[in-house]
């Protein structure tokens, strides 16, 4: 029940957020263990760059996501992407999401 509910949440903002080549979309999923992140331009259907915490080493969940933001933030920096749209997922902006979000603004990427 809670999956779908989310699944809904996120569908509804998908209708309203579109990413493009100079503005593509930050996309995150959070699972119970990870966290994933991606810069996507829907208009072209290409993945630029993406992020996990997969390989990190044993820390809080918090501060895997911050990492995982800096990290994004570094590759589209690199590919010459300042500006993003931040899609939340239909997940919460708190905890961990929101983490991810204080990464990458520190990181370089403005949305």
């Amino acid at each position: 029940m809670k999956k779908e509910i989310r699944v809904m949440k996120h569908l509804k903002i998908r209708q309203r957020i579109y990413g493009t080549q100079e503005r593509p979309r930050l996309s995150v999923f959070r699972s119970s263990q990870h966290i994933f992140a991606q810069l996507i331009d829907d208009k072209a259907g290409k993945t630029y760059a993406q992020a996990s915490d997969l390989k990190m080493t044993k820390e809080p969940k918090n501060k895997k996501a911050y990492e995982v933001g800096r990290q994004l933030a570094a590759k589209a920096l690199k590919l010459k992407i300042k500006k993003a749209v931040f899609d939340r997922g239909g997940f919460l902006y708190s905890g961990r999401v929101e983490s991810l979000a204080k990464g990458a603004r520190e990181g370089g990427l403005e949305f």
